[in-house]
């Protein structure tokens, strides 16, 4: 027996949902069992009012402070902590995912980048003003005038929630509402959430539209509302398939759309590393490919190895630890339906299964974790098969003839997120490294040395992302502050405009005193002298 549908978020009112066309609940992956709480999918109707709603939010704020943005960043990161046990307690039925160190370790995650989106924000710095004084043309980076929607992924509950997440913090760091989606496997998570980040709206003094949730509806209605003429902007994380026909619908009018889909994040395994110290490398390789059952968009998917000795040694030792390891809970069944596809593909396409390769029955959502190997010649053949993502604990060994193999390998790879060169420490692998390492960067958004792919730090150096198809653009990231926020932007532009009438951050005086803005080519923190 199932409870009432959760109410919906939207301009500014917990509500029941008006005419939904269904409604779902979400499992726990641990059983398969359905939680008892539903939730409501959206109609047209719904969705069109937030987005309206949200277009008289932006308009507020776009002109309102940074500092009260700040304050309002800075509230629900401590709201957050507030309820932190509650919340984990939430995901933890609903992803099946550790407690300890995983959730309690995302919080803290969530609540340091909603933080360092407030500083962002009251410092300013990220509308990179642009002053030349001489001809008085004027440029700042400025909020859409639009909400941004944001779609949030299965793997991550807390930091890349649709509703506290690192497109979350970035769209409002920049002054733009948001229109919250949750995703189906954790609705219960971001209804906490949402009324958390609600709360901080009504105490800081934000326009009520600021936030507003949607916990699901129909496909074409997602179309539509990526495509609205009221938009700004849209983020996504998730499935390539579902990402391409949003984008297919926001390019076709013109909107901007983030996208990050799918990545195998490739890891070059070279001669002299192997030699070194094979062992440990077997062991960083399996921790990273079964972390949390593989659920990473960064989890190293495809392994290239020189045919050697070496080679087949370092197979057997990371085999034998795949297959006494204890297979992780899944997050959902399409996870593992998933999973057999992507098996599928890879077998069809040459891939030889050494261990695993089947779900596990007795309750629950789990795969058997999972190796499979190939020649290169046959990798060459078939690359766009053999590049086909496995969202879990699945790793694919490609054995390359020679050096010049490996450096074909590389050139058929698709756009990743990630890419590792694990090299001898002495040096011995330097010449066939800098033969290597062109051809890798020019496909991967973040190059790893002797280092496993899977951390993502919140960095301002941070990329995550990368060439397509593993994100949409190769110029944008989802993590790291300030460049995170610069994707829900736009550059607006003043032409002999009277000093009185720009924005702050491009009046003569330095608003802050500590801006930094780019005065006739120099970066400063000066005002602009008067008779300029």
């Amino acid at each position: 027996m199932t409870q009432s549908d959760q109410p919906v978020l939207i301009a500014g009112k917990w509500r029941a949902a008006i005419q939904p066309t269904g409604s779902f609940q979400a499992a726990n992956p641990t059983t398969g069992q359905m939680l008892p709480i539903s939730y409501p999918i959206s109609g047209r109707e719904e969705v069109i009012e937030a987005v309206e709603a949200a277009h008289q939010a932006a308009q507020i704020l776009r002109t309102t402070a940074p500092e009260k943005i700040a304050a309002f960043l800075d509230r629900f990161a401590d709201l957050i902590e507030g309820q932190r046990e509650s919340l984990i307690d939430s995901a933890y039925q609903e992803s099946g995912l550790p407690r300890e160190p995983r959730l309690k370790g995302e919080t803290s995650r969530t609540t340091n980048q909603l933080r360092q989106a407030a500083q962002a924000a009251r410092e300013d710095s990220w509308t990179n003003p642009v002053i030349d004084s001489k001809l008085n043309i004027r440029s700042i980076l400025a909020p859409l005038g639009g909400a941004v929607v944001v779609f949030g992924p299965n793997n991550f509950p807390f930091a890349f929630n649709s509703i506290s997440g690192g497109d979350f913090a970035a769209a409002i760091a920049s002054r733009n509402p948001v229109i919250a989606k949750a995703n189906p496997a954790h609705p219960g998570t971001t209804f906490l959430l949402a009324q958390l980040a609600f709360q901080a709206v009504q105490e800081t003094g934000l326009p009520e539209a600021t936030i507003q949730l949607i916990y699901h509806f129909e496909n074409s209605i997602g179309l539509e509302l990526v495509s609205h003429p009221l938009i700004g902007a849209t983020g996504f994380t998730g499935s390539r398939a579902a990402g391409l026909k949003l984008k297919e619908a926001a390019d076709r009018v013109g909107k901007p759309i983030y996208l990050e889909m799918s990545s195998v994040n490739p890891v070059f395994m070279l001669r002299g590393a192997l030699e070194e110290r094979l062992e440990a490398l077997a062991g960083e390789y399996f921790t990273s490919c079964t972390l949390e059952s593989g659920q990473f968009c960064t989890n190293p998917g495809l392994v290239i190895l020189p045919e050697s000795p070496q080679a087949e040694a370092f197979i057997q030792a990371t085999k034998e630890r795949f297959t006494n390891a204890q297979p992780g809970v899944l997050l959902g069944e399409k996870v593992v339906t998933g999973l057999v596809e992507a098996l599928k593909t890879l077998t069809e396409a040459g891939a030889e299964v050494i261990t695993g390769g089947h779900p596990i029955d007795g309750g629950g959502y789990r795969f058997a974790n999972t190796l499979l190997r190939v020649d290169g010649e046959r990798f060459l053949r078939h690359a766009k098969e053999l590049q086909a993502e496995a969202f879990g604990p699945v790793g694919l060994f490609i054995l390359a003839r020679d050096e010049q193999q490996i450096l074909e390998i590389a050139n058929q790879l698709e756009g990743n997120l990630t890419g590792t060169i694990y090299s001898h420490t002495s040096g011995k692998d330097d010449a066939f490294y800098q033969r290597l390492e062109p051809l890798l960067r020019q496909r991967v958004g973040r190059l790893l040395n002797d280092k496993m792919p899977t951390g993502v730090a919140v960095s301002p150096a941070m990329q995550h992302g990368g060439p397509f198809p593993s994100t949409g653009h190769p110029g944008f990231t989802s993590v790291g502050i300030p460049a995170s926020i610069r994707r829900f932007t736009t550059l607006h532009s003043y032409d002999n405009v009277r000093p009185a009438r720009h924005p702050l951050e491009l009046q003569n005086p330095n608003p802050t005193g500590r801006l930094w803005r780019l005065i006739d080519g120099d970066l400063s923190q000066a005002d602009v002298p008067d008779n300029n």
